[in-house]
């Protein structure tokens, strides 16, 4: 979100952000609506200060002896036209803010342009791209194969885009998580945290999901919203407070469930993993400052990646264009895996940073040592990584011709030694 005085002041940078997103240019028609909402609270204040003036002419002209009926009768017209105008100026205060929350994030200058995923560039490719000498499977045949992946059990109970993962996949699918999260708070240190899942929308709002993407989101009857990632946790943690500068950064990791609706995703991924309404990922969350923010990111992405390194699973790096990056990013780099059943890169992390979009929201500040001036911090997340999905790359690039599946080295520990799921 952004301060309407910065729009003001150079509003020909935001409509180039804007355009670069392929959005409209919105500064003429905020300007407008932020004048009129100027105008509306000089007049309110003019009033005000005419009704106090009159109220105290009206005791001095009583002490004289004067006639106060005309003095009395424009009071209560102040009066009277004060509710109406006090509406009239919160309502066009409230639709500022509100076309303010629904705006895009202006892209860093080197964010690519381009419209959609096709205009993203490659920065790097990483591993191996494995070989076999059979026709490899996607996941879920080699899921169903084993019976330990059930798509037709979990729409009885829930519809689809849901699954039952059974056995040693169940088994599997929590090594991957915890070795995760081991992996960042040992060698990244990243706080491991265990946050709600149920949140007010506040908390929403203040990561970015409200007010412009409720459809895509899970909600109770109770007031609550089911996350659709530990982003928003995470990020509250420092919602309306004043951070001490000197122990920036602050970094947050967390493994959670996540609930999405895919509103937007009517026929993409309909089998499989890939896709799913609820899903389980580990999050990572840094706070920090506008000096550290792009430097945070590169960390950041690098301890994503390490995941895939230790994994064996070849992979890419990839910088967003300004048309495909999501809302609140102001630059962002996706890691993509190698699916052998597809035959594809297929994204496994998204790591971005905003900025101080978020902050903004939350109202997240930060003060140098000796300084009572605060400034608002910057806010970072990326998935390290989205677990279901390491879980199909896992299976499809350990898949033997048999249908088992070898497990990686660095799994072993957390299975009990155990180096292979076999076909019973």
């Amino acid at each position: 979100m952004f301060d309407i005085k910065a729009i003001r002041e150079n509003p020909g940078h935001f409509d180039k952000g804007w355009q670069r997103r392929g959005k409209e240019a919105q500064s003429a028609e905020l300007l407008d609506l932020d004048n009129q909402y100027r105008n509306g609270q000089t007049t309110l204040q003019d009033l005000q200060s005419r009704r106090n003036e009159l109220s105290k002419e009206i005791g001095k002209a009583k002490s004289q002896g004067l006639d106060v009926d005309d003095i009395i009768a424009e009071v209560a017209d102040i009066k009277k036209r004060l509710p109406t105008l006090e509406e009239e100026v919160k309502k066009l205060g409230d639709q500022l803010t509100d076309k303010l929350s629904r705006l895009d994030n202006i892209p860093d200058e080197d964010v690519p342009d381009g419209e959609s995923e096709d205009d993203n560039v490659e920065i790097r490719q990483v591993g191996n791209i494995p070989e076999f000498d059979f026709a490899p499977k996607q996941h879920f045949e080699i899921g169903e194969k084993l019976a330990q992946m059930d798509f037709d059990a979990a729409a009885q109970m829930s519809g689809a885009r849901f699954v039952v993962l059974k056995g040693d996949l169940a088994r599997l699918e929590r090594a991957l998580s915890a070795f995760m999260l081991d992996l960042h708070t040992t060698q990244f240190g990243y706080q491991e945290v265990s946050p709600p899942v149920l949140v007010r929308d506040h908390a929403l709002y203040g990561t970015s999901q409200l007010p412009k993407f409720k459809e895509d989101l899970f909600e109770t009857t109770s007031g609550h919203f089911l996350i659709p990632t530990a982003e928003v946790s995470l990020t509250n943690l420092v919602r309306e407070q004043i951070l001490e500068e000197e122990k920036l950064p602050i970094r947050f990791a967390a493994m959670t469930q996540c609930f999405r609706s895919e509103a937007g995703a009517a026929g993409r991924d309909t089998r499989g993993m890939i896709r799913l309404h609820q899903f389980n990922k580990v999050e990572m969350v840094s706070v920090t400052t506008a000096e550290q923010s792009t430097d945070e990111l590169e960390r950041m992405t690098s301890a994503a990646e390490e995941v895939l390194k230790q994994l064996g699973l070849a992979y890419r790096v990839v910088m967003l264009c300004a048309g495909d990056m999501g809302f609140a990013a102001r630059k962002t780099y996706d890691l993509e895996v190698w699916l052998p059943g597809q035959g594809a890169y297929r994204e496994i992390s998204s790591c971005s940073n905003t900025g101080d979009f978020q902050s903004r929201r939350m109202r997240a500040r930060c003060r140098p040592a000796n300084d009572k001036k605060t400034r608002f911090v910057h806010t970072l997340n990326g998935s390290g990584l989205a677990i279901g999905r390491t879980l199909v790359a896992v299976m499809e690039n350990y898949q033997q011709e048999d249908g088992s599946i070898l497990i990686p080295d660095v799994l072993q520990p957390y299975l009990g030694g155990q180096k292979i799921i076999e076909v019973n």
